[in-house]
Formats: C-alpha cells, sequence, structure tokens
C-alpha cells in the first residue's frame, strides 16, 4: 500500500512540474511578443521623425485614407399639410332612450323596429285609468269652484289640474326628433316600471363619432376642419368628415396624456354605414405650413451651448451659424431658428484620419512601401 500511495504522488507531482514549466513557456513568449510590439512602435516613430514618413504605408493609399470628405447639400424649403391620425367608431347623430315616466301596463304600441318617426309621434301608451280618473275627478271640482265663484279654490285647482294632465301624459312616449325606431323592447300586456326604457329612435341622417387628440396636436385643430376616414364596410372609398365641437375640459389617460375628445361629423352618410361601425382617417389642417431642412448630419451640438451648423458663402469661406433645430426623423432636421434660408449650402463631413492618435497629419512627405 505504502508503495502504491508513493508512486500515486510521484506521478501528481509530475503533472505540476509538467503544467508549471508549459506556464513558464508560455509567459516567457507572451513577453517576447509585447517586447517585438515595443521595438517595432519604437522603430517606426524614429523612422518618421528621421524621414517624415513612415516605412511601411504608401502615400497614396494614406492620402485615400486620410481625405476630408465634404458634403454639401442645399437648404431646402418643404411644404405640407399638417395631419392628424384618428381612429374610432360611429354612432348615430341623435338617439334616444323611450322610457315611460309611469309605472303600469302596456296597453298600446304604435310602431316596429325599422318606422320612420316625426317629432312628437306618439309611441306607446300604459294604462292611464288612474290618472285620468284623477283629472276628470279635479275637472269636476271646478267646475263646481266656478259656480261657487271661488277664487282661491279655482287657484288651487288649477294647479292640481297641470299636475294631473302631467300625471297623464307620463303614461305616454313621444319620438323627441325625427329618426326610426332601432329597437322595440316592449309589447302590449307587458309592466314596464317607470324610467324602463321600451324603444330607441335614432337619427341617422349624420353620423358621429368622438376621437382623442393629444395637447400637442389639438393646438392645431379648429372647429370646422375637415377629415378623411375609412371603413372595412366600404372598401376603396373614402368619407368626409368635419370637426363639430371641442370640449373645453381635456382628460388625462392611462399612459399619462392629456387629450381631448374631440367630436366629428359626417353629413348625409353612406346607407352602408351602421352606427358601431369602426374608422381610421386623419384629420387635414387647411393651412399649408412650409418648413427649412437640412440633413442631421449638418448639425453639430454642443452641451454647452446653441446647435450650429456650417454654412458655405458666396466668396467659398465656411461660416458658423448659430441654429435651433428639430430633427424629424429619417436623418433630416427642421431649421427652427438662425440665419439660413432656402437655398443657403450647408457643409458637413469630418477629418476621418485614423491616424491622428499617432500624431501623423493627414499628408506628409513621400511614404513608399519598405519591403
Amino acid at each position: 500500500m505504502a508503495e502504491k500511495r508513493q508512486d500515486t504522488e510521484q506521478r501528481v507531482r509530475a503533472s505540476l512540474r509538467k503544467k508549471l514549466r508549459r506556464k513558464r513557456i508560455k509567459n516567457f513568449i507572451t513577453w517576447i511578443i509585447i517586447l517585438g510590439i515595443i521595438m517595432t512602435g519604437m522603430y517606426t516613430y524614429q523612422f518618421y521623425k528621421q524621414n517624415g514618413h513612415l516605412p511601411f504605408i504608401d502615400q497614396e493609399v494614406l492620402e485615400a485614407a486620410t481625405a476630408v470628405r465634404m458634403v454639401e447639400e442645399p437648404v431646402r424649403l418643404i411644404e405640407f399639410t399638417q395631419t392628424i391620425d384618428i381612429s374610432g367608431d360611429v354612432e348615430a347623430y341623435n338617439r334616444q332612450n323611450v322610457v315611460f315616466r309611469s309605472t303600469g301596463a302596456v296597453t298600446n304600441v304604435f310602431v316596429k323596429e325599422g318606422d320612420y318617426v316625426n317629432k312628437g309621434d306618439l309611441l306607446a301608451t300604459i294604462d292611464d285609468t288612474r290618472q285620468s280618473y284623477a283629472l276628470a275627478n279635479i275637472e269636476s271640482s271646478i267646475e263646481e269652484a266656478e259656480l261657487q265663484g271661488s277664487k282661491r279654490a279655482l287657484e288651487l285647482l288649477e294647479r292640481q289640474r297641470k299636475e294631473a294632465e302631467s300625471n297623464l301624459d307620463y303614461t305616454r312616449a313621444y319620438a323627441n326628433f325625427d329618426g326610426v325606431v332601432a329597437v322595440v323592447n316592449v309589447d302590449e300586456g307587458d309592466y314596464f316600471e317607470a324610467g324602463t326604457a321600451a324603444i330607441i329612435v335614432i337619427d341617422r341622417s349624420k353620423l358621429k363619432a368622438t376621437v382623442e387628440i393629444d395637447e400637442i396636436d389639438i393646438q392645431s385643430v379648429h372647429t370646422g376642419m375637415k377629415a378623411e376616414l375609412t371603413f372595412d364596410a366600404l372598401p376603396g372609398r373614402t368619407v368626409e368628415a368635419y370637426v363639430s365641437y371641442i370640449p373645453m375640459l381635456g382628460r388625462t389617460t392611462n399612459q399619462g396624456i392629456g387629450v381631448l375628445d374631440v367630436e366629428i361629423v359626417i353629413d348625409d352618410p353612406p346607407s352602408a354605414l351602421v352606427p358601431g361601425f369602426t374608422f381610421a382617417g386623419e384629420i387635414r389642417a387647411d393651412e399649408v405650413k412650409k418648413m427649412l431642412v437640412i440633413p442631421s448630419a449638418a448639425v453639430t451640438s454642443s452641451r454647452r451651448g446653441p446647435d450650429s451648423v456650417r454654412k458655405k458663402a458666396t466668396d467659398g469661406s465656411i461660416q458658423t451659424i448659430q441654429v435651433t433645430t428639430h430633427y424629424l426623423g429619417e436623418g433630416m432636421s427642421e431649421i427652427v431658428s438662425g440665419d439660413l434660408k432656402e437655398g443657403d449650402i450647408v457643409v458637413y463631413g469630418g477629418d476621418n484620419n485614423p491616424f491622428r492618435s499617432l500624431g501623423i497629419p493627414s499628408s506628409g512627405g513621400m511614404m513608399r512601401m519598405g519591403f
């Protein structure tokens, strides 16, 4: 056992010596490489210092690599019409939930779904026996008071008659506007509680929708602005609408964005459009706006001061102009303020000298291959 243990220990020691030997060799090679790099750098520096060029780079190659490419672009004036994307669903321009204002059994239903009604038409009634009796009783009392000549009694009875007439009128449901009967939820003999919707009348001569417009875009919106809408129900067609109402109060969405619920209206909508259909569209401003734009690459930004651009003067000199810009996307920026106008030339491009870190200028003496 002792001999076996001793043999194992010898193998372990041999393995460790082998690993240490490999590590020393690897460290030695690494130091040789580092020294080689240092020596090459020192030789290159001394050669350049004495001869003015590098021994391993051709002058033409260096000039091509370090050439400063200046790009010239004109300031462009773009005319555009502002558009605001909107979406939503349309609803009837007017809607009446017809309710009975008194409780009782339904005695008559005069309309059915799809019927056209005029403002003031009687739609349905409930049992008015109690109300009719109360009114008749008061009218009888008025006749007696007139015979007795009691002015005070007549005044009180006249007030009671008005109340009784109102109670009788509560047993009848009327249309509040010209429209179409959309829903009938009542039949003769049904018992209805006061305030329960029995019939729905809608006005489809126009359609309206409520759309969200955020606090930034709303600055450009006013009543009467045109909107163009598209519906899945009308493929290939565009329906025109207009902004009819802008509220005085806004609200904040769940995302923390301030919005106003703006109303748009469609006059004389196509018959295929039904309240509840969804749309996408845009509100288009009447005013044509103008904007000066330049490539964003021409703008030099500074944390300590305003942005600037380099403008080429008529004599070819380059002037630095302070500007205020707004990034538009797609590599373009708007000139918000600054001494620039349409047609001015801005120049940009950089010193792309890759050897600047070595202290080497963009051009120098003759450089030839050193091989």
